[in-house]
This record gives structure tokens, sequence and C-alpha cells, in this order.
């Protein structure tokens, strides 16, 4: 016998995209609602925590030139925008790999929502609409914790680099999205976190500088977005900003961005057709 599933509704226009994905508001404010408590420690505990352990506590043995620390007067004001930006990035791993997985593989919600008036562009962008709204809360707390402790130049860089975390959010978001929208089954997420955000972390930028590595590292450590959302973030945090860099930083990360976008809209799509 024929299925008889409904095939996922076709895209709409943008303006509409956006009027659809915001009737999911409801739907992920109520399950945030139910589940904030297991994301509290992660979200409120871990960015103080961070800042003590590595930028306090560490920064006390490291005590360098700041024309080492890329401008940095200490190593606290050099790390912590490092740390910032990484927060964005394993949010968004957090909320774009086993959660898309689930609503396809085990809750089956995807099929649910297509089944409805909803696009597949309207469910995208709804869920991520959450994700960015997961990144802001845990950022805007890291955001806040950092300033007891001096490390902005301006309050107008805080504000800043406190913004530029969406950019980095979305960086990652979209093709993370898109990469587990077609997988089969979650065995794939290991290497994903051993071999992706494992690496990134430690080797972007965020607790060195990246011209101690390797040239052949180096190099391969500037085509990584979280390099580009850590660079970005400290220049904002500390004041440095250079013109040029940082719009390269900008157009990077919304190429990536953009890009994600319709990968996510193809994989999704044909997802849902099986």
């Amino acid at each position: 016998m024929a299925d008889a599933r409904p095939a996922p509704t076709p895209s709409t226009a943008p303006a509409n995209v956006v009027v659809g994905a915001a009737r999911l508001v409801d739907y992920w404010a109520i399950g945030y609602r139910r589940t904030w408590k297991g994301s509290a420690v992660s979200s409120f505990v871990n960015p103080l925590f961070y800042v003590l352990a590595m930028g306090v506590l560490l920064g006390d043995y490291v005590a360098d030139d700041p024309a080492k620390l890329d401008g940095a007067p200490t190593y606290l004001a050099f790390v912590a925008p490092g740390l910032l930006a990484a927060q964005a990035m394993q949010t968004v791993f957090g909320e774009t790999t086993y959660p898309v997985m689930g609503m396809i593989k085990w809750q089956k919600t995807y099929f649910g929502m297509t089944a409805s008036p909803l696009s597949v562009p309207e469910v995208i962008l709804g869920q991520l609409g959450f994700v960015m709204f997961r990144v802001g809360l845990t950022c805007g707390v890291f955001t806040l914790v950092m300033v007891p402790f001096g490390v902005y130049a301006t309050a107008w860089g805080a504000v800043l680099a406190f913004l530029v975390q969406f950019l980095v959010g979305l960086a990652f978001a979209t093709p993370i999205f898109a990469f587990s929208a077609g997988l089969k089954n979650e065995a794939p997420f290991a290497l994903v976190f051993r071999l992706g955000m494992i690496p990134l972390f430690l080797f972007s930028g965020a607790f060195f500088p990246i011209s101690n590595l390797s040239p052949w590292m180096e190099a391969l450590a500037k085509v990584t977005p979280l390099w580009h959302g850590v660079d970005l973030t400290r220049m904002l945090t500390l004041d440095t900003v250079d013109v040029g860099t940082a719009v390269v930083h900008v157009v990077y990360l919304t190429t990536l961005a953009v890009l994600g976008w319709f990968w996510a809209v193809r994989r999704l799509s044909r997802r849902l057709e099986y």
C-alpha cells in the first residue's frame, strides 16, 4: 500500500516563512518552560566557573607581553572573549544534534509539523529561533559574569561582543542542523563532538594565540568559524577593532550561515520524504 503521509509543504516567500515560524513560539516556549531546569547549570553556573577557573586562577600563572596575547593586558582579558564565543558554539552543538535527530527519528515531531500548513523552512526557522534564544541566554549570562572582572575596555564593546554571538551561533547552527537532519541514526554524533567540537574549542584561539601553532595548523585554524568568532569577539572586547579584519569575519560567518540554511532546507525536505 502506498504511503499516505503528505509530502512536506513546499517553501514559501521569506516573509511568510517568518510568519509561519512565529506560530511555533508557543511550542518552544512550553517545551522550555517544562525543561529549563535541565539546562540551568550549563546556562548560569558554567560561565562563572569558566571565568574563575581559566581566567582568574589559571591566569595568575600566565604573565606575558600583551603583544603576545593579541593585545590583551592580562590572560583573563585574553581568554574571556574566547570562552564567550566557545560558549555560543557549544550551545549550538547541544541544540542541533540530538534534538534534531529526536524530532525526526524518535518523536517524529517534524512529520507532524509538516503535515500541518507549516513548511520545512518554517519548521527550521522556528527551531533556529529557539536555538538563538538559548545562545542569547547563555552568552548573556557569560557577558554579565565578565563585567566585574574588568574584561571589557568599553561598554559598546561589551554590547557588540554579545551581539556577535548570535552570528557565531548561526554560523554553526545551520550547517550542523543540516548535517543532523540527513542522518539515519545518531552514531556519527560521537565523531562530531570528539573530532569537531573539542578540537575547535582547543585550537581556535580561545586559550592561546594560534600563532603558537605550526604554520599549517595556524592556517587551518584560520578557516574555522570559531576562530573568526573568537577573533571578532576579542577585538570588540579589547577595543582593538581593525575594520577590514572585522568585515572579513562578519562576511565569513554570514556566508556560512546562509549556505547552511539552504543545505538544511534541502536535507530536511529529503529526509521527510521517507
